[in-house]
């Protein structure tokens, strides 16, 4: 199993069963030394606007989610869900689990 940290759009069950399928279930968790950042995005019917986890100078700086187990093929449809100004990188969270998350792809 893979854990995920989720802080925007796979939180929505809508979007959850669109990209896997099923509703996921999660425990709330934080990242600290992250902030969030605005980020338009084309979409079919012009710009959409969303945020994107950054790493922070300021470690005080901290995002709340949710960490959700899924499987190495969910983990793959998330990247395929994701646009191209995410990224895939491991962090571990304030709990001290260790899980994926998609940052700003500079």
């Amino acid at each position: 199993m893979e854990k995920i940290f989720s802080y925007g759009t796979l939180q929505s069950r809508e979007i959850q069963m669109q990209v896997f399928n099923k509703v996921l279930t999660g425990t709330r968790d934080q990242l600290s030394g992250y902030k969030l950042k605005d980020l338009q995005i084309e979409e079919e019917f012009g710009m959409t606007d969303y945020f994107v986890a950054v790493p922070s100078e300021n470690l005080s700086d901290y995002i709340k989610g949710i960490v959700f187990d899924i499987s190495s093929s969910d983990l793959a449809k998330a990247d395929l869900f994701e646009s191209n100004s995410y990224k895939r990188v491991q962090i571990t969270l304030k709990s001290g689990t260790i899980a994926w998350i998609y940052i700003e792809n500079l």
